[in-house]
């Protein structure tokens, strides 16, 4: 299969195209390599696909593939999503038979101080994905959503015929558009499209603006660690290989029409178009505080903690609801937060070059 993943010089893209290319899938990557976070972490991770840093950084955006040197099957291109012209170009050379839209603004936080960045990449950038697969008989679409749709809805576990219609970030109203634009595409055109609300990664590779990196960076540079809403908080904590291993499961079962709306109810799982939406997580909230006695245990070193109130666009608690996953896939995460933590000192370790007691 022959299949577009954007966004894979970030955390979740890099994993899940370095996966399709091990099982013997053609990957085209795209990526803009903002510098949202350090580029040379994202440098790093198209390292390991095979790519060569300066030759990506000379072409400026232009149009141009680069080659892997490790993946024959893989190529990758420098590109913003909002450039349509760049973007129509690629789906109309390329021909794929899959896309996986994993690139986006990300950020909870901040959104709040720069909201055109999320319009620009989330909502211009994702109707050119839509509009591309449209115009190119591309009928396989899986996109990044979020958690954070879920917004001020306090009922747990967070189940996707929740409503999601009061969010409290630009970037979760970012995503709940995406998940309604998708809809509107299947119901016009027939693409078969499935939405991933993503529920707290976490793993080697990861961004450097999430907890786990935060905490660890903190802690062997003897620095406190923020502890917000006075650790009275819980996410659902997930590794990165159970969510890549859901990705692909969805990517190889496109979304399928159903007859008629279950029980008449119009929730957000299910449609009379091609069009899925699954929360995908480990389906058991973990403590804030319980997190981090993890990630000191095996750096093994005490955390100084900073208590502090609760983060303007922040919830309490992320709790998902995976039943969808596991009826339609069967899918079960099996990486505990122990053996997850461990891989992911023993990567921060060797990628950071810290010296980290064993």
């Amino acid at each position: 299969m022959k299949i577009l993943v954007t966004g894979t010089a970030g955390f979740i893209g890099f994993h899940l195209a370095k996966k399709l290319l091990e099982r013997g899938d053609e990957v085209i990557g795209l990526d803009n390599i903002n510098d949202y976070y350090d580029v040379n972490l994202k440098y790093a991770r198209l390292n390991e696909l095979g790519m060569d840093r300066k030759e990506i950084e000379d072409n400026n955006l232009e149009f141009k593939l680069h080659s892997s040197k490790l993946f024959p099957k893989h190529k990758f291109i420098k590109a913003n999503l909002e450039d349509s012209e760049i973007i129509n170009k690629l789906f109309k050379e390329e021909k794929f038979d899959a896309v996986c839209n994993l690139a986006a603004q990300a950020g909870v936080r901040y959104s709040i101080e720069n909201p055109h960045a999320y319009i620009q990449s989330n909502i211009i950038g994702f109707l050119n994905i839509l509009e591309s697969c449209r115009h190119n008989d591309v009928k396989n679409l899986s996109y990044a959503s979020s958690s954070s749709v879920y917004g001020l809805n306090n009922k747990q576990p967070f189940k996707t015929s929740d409503h999601t219609d009061h969010p409290v970030s630009l970037y979760a109203a970012t995503k709940k558009s995406n998940e309604m634009m998708a809809h509107s595409y299947s119901h016009l055109y027939n693409i078969q499209t499935t939405g991933l609300r993503f529920f707290t990664v976490y793993g080697p590779w990861g961004r450097p603006d999430m907890a786990p990196m935060l905490f660890a960076d903190a802690i062997l540079n003897n620095r406190p660690i923020k502890v917000f809403n006075n650790g009275n908080m819980s996410r659902d904590f997930t590794y990165i290989d159970d969510i890549v291993d859901g990705i692909i499961k969805v990517i190889d079962n496109p979304s399928k029409a159903i007859e008629r709306y279950i029980d008449n109810n119009l929730s957000a799982e299910n449609s009379t178009a091609p069009y899925k939406i699954y929360n995908i997580g480990n389906n058991a909230p973990i403590e804030l505080l319980d997190f981090i006695e993890t990630i000191e245990k095996y750096i093994g070193i005490e955390a100084k903690k900073n208590f502090m109130p609760m983060q303007d666009g922040d919830v309490v608690s992320t709790y998902a609801d995976t039943n969808g996953l596991i009826k339609d896939f069967d899918y079960k995460p099996d990486t505990n937060l122990n053996d997850g933590i461990s891989k992911f000192i023993i990567w921060y370790k060797d990628f950071y070059n810290k010296e980290i007691n064993d």
